[in-house]
């Protein structure tokens, strides 16, 4: 059915219903993904975050021990300090210069108290980090394996369904360029705006599709006559009679077999 041929209301309801038909299958195979792509993406999220903080914690050890080893590198030249201070003091002149380097002894000596009370430190935090980090890596270990499990899923029905898929999409482009341009603009808004993206549904018991409401008798016989586009009052939606909607389901049943 091209664009620049003339067509009968009929043929515009079954091309829309059958247009209906394939966005719900493509919708039906999108459903049974579900929130696996999004949980895959979440859990890679995650797993690169889990190993920017043990990049952080190891380069932080790393810190701290360069710290451990300066406070070493002090307590060395501390010690050589008061060697050559108390040295000194064996051939000090008077009392002046003897307590001068005592005060320089003492001084180096609590340089070193220090330095070996911030060493106890870095090496508690040492510990505290070696945990997190021992931690960390258990917690990396369990996401990356959860992660596989999950890409394995996603894969699987990736390799299922994504030719199908496909496939479906491009007959919906196809149909979509074979329906005048306010048609498919009315289908896909309607499709936004309604539950399940049903745009177009049959009369089913005398209501339409996934409603409620009665659909009155004289409307359901001009429905039935395919003369016009009739819209559901309440929903919005393009309906079509029971007939129809059986025949086009038919027919695309049997497209979809050969897609799938």
């Amino acid at each position: 059915m091209a664009k620049n041929k003339e067509v009968t209301v009929e043929e515009r309801l079954r091309a829309l219903y059958d247009l209906q038909l394939i966005d719900s299958r493509i919708d039906e195979i999108r459903n049974v993904r579900g929130e696996l792509p999004l949980e895959v993406r979440d859990l890679e999220d995650e797993v690169a975050g889990l190993n920017i903080r043990l990049d952080k914690l190891v380069s932080s050890l790393e810190v701290i021990d360069n710290d451990i080893a300066s406070r070493k590198n002090l307590i060395e030249e501390a010690k050589a300090l008061i060697k050559k201070y108390t040295e000194q003091q064996k051939n000090v002149r008077n009392n002046r210069e003897y307590n001068s380097l005592t005060k320089e002894v003492e001084f180096q000596e609590l340089e070193i108290q220090l330095a070996e009370k911030h060493i106890k430190e870095f090496k508690a935090q040492i510990e505290q980090k070696k945990e997190v980090i021992a931690e960390t890596k258990e917690r990396l270990k369990e996401r990356e394996t959860h992660l596989k499990h999950k890409k394995g899923e996603l894969n699987d029905i990736l390799a299922e369904t994504e030719k199908e898929e496909q496939a479906l999409i491009e007959k919906s482009d196809d149909y979509k360029n074979q329906i005048e341009e306010r048609l498919v603009s009315a289908y896909t808004r309607i499709r936004k705006n309604v539950k399940n993206g049903l745009a177009v549904v049959p009369i089913e018991r005398g209501a339409s599709g996934g409603s409620f409401f009665t659909i009155p008798p004289q409307v359901q016989v001009e429905i039935a006559s395919r003369k016009k586009i009739i819209t559901d009052e309440h929903s919005g939606r393009i309906l079509v009679d029971a007939q129809l909607a059986e025949e086009q389901k038919e027919k695309m049943e049997k497209l979809f077999a050969k897609l799938s």
